[in-house]
């Protein structure tokens, strides 16, 4: 039997977005049909958007455990999700469990502009979560500093093969909205997807670097790209990134 596959959101995600009683939007949109049709059953279970990544992995190990019980799976996990994903395998008991770890646009390093966010931003930001009960914990593990720490802690478990996917995009691809991190990340670390560093994002025993910004890494569209008729969907690089890294057991 095919491998289940767990599909982990990052800072903000979701599983999908409802539109009425259906799902209007799902977080890695496309992705799920591919692997499925790969053979795959695919789960992106809901942690909590900002917490930390100590609540989240330990949110996404007891959603595992409730869906498959003791059953090996692959995990891929895009940005805050990726280090989820590798807390999970190396400090909650998984890494007999995990069959291979997928980061996407993963900070391993942390981004500059988290750093800049939480040095300019948090006393706006931090008093509004409070209020609302919101944590916002997840925005400081982001730091390079908090990164830095946080692999000094967690090793890579040593018999599960990790691979990662870094984005790259520049102008004239890179939307309005991505400018201003992009700027930040770039001054500090160079070429980045608009958020997170290809130097950061690189992780494992293999990087792949795709044109994409932080979202279209996990397939949301690139609108520039779209409409000069270059936006290819990801959804089928999912599928080949689980079939490959099955090769390193």
């Amino acid at each position: 039997m095919t491998a289940p596959i767990v599909l982990v959101h990052g800072l903000g995600g979701f599983d999908c977005l409802l539109a009425g009683r259906r799902p209007a939007k799902e977080f890695f949109p496309g992705v799920r049909r591919h692997l499925a049709e790969a053979g795959h059953e695919v789960f992106l279970p809901s942690i909590s958007p900002t917490a930390s990544v100590v609540v989240r992995a330990t949110e996404l190990a007891a959603s595992i455990d409730d869906r498959f019980g003791t059953q090996p799976i692959h995990l891929i996990g895009h940005s805050l999700g990726g280090l989820d994903a590798r807390y999970l395998t190396s400090h909650l008991g998984f890494e007999n469990r995990v069959l291979s770890l997928t980061t996407i646009g993963t900070p391993h390093r942390g981004s500059p502009f988290a750093d800049w966010a939480v040095r300019y931003l948090q006393r706006f930001y931090r008093p509004l979560f409070r209020a609302f009960g919101i944590p916002v914990d997840a925005f400081r593990d982001l730091t390079t500093d908090a990164c830095s720490r946080f692999n000094e802690r967690t090793p890579d478990a040593p018999n599960v093969p990790v691979v990662s996917v870094a984005g790259v995009c520049d102008k004239p691809w890179l939307g309005p909205e991505w400018w201003f991190p992009s700027r930040i990340v770039d001054d500090a670390e160079g070429p980045n997807d608009g958020i997170v560093s290809l130097q950061s994002a690189t992780w494992g025993s293999r990087t792949e670097t795709w044109q994409a910004d932080h979202l279209n890494l996990v397939n949301w569209p690139n609108r520039i790209m779209q409409r000069a008729g270059l936006w290819t969907d990801r959804g089928a690089d999912y599928q080949r990134l689980v079939q490959d890294v099955r090769t390193f057991r």
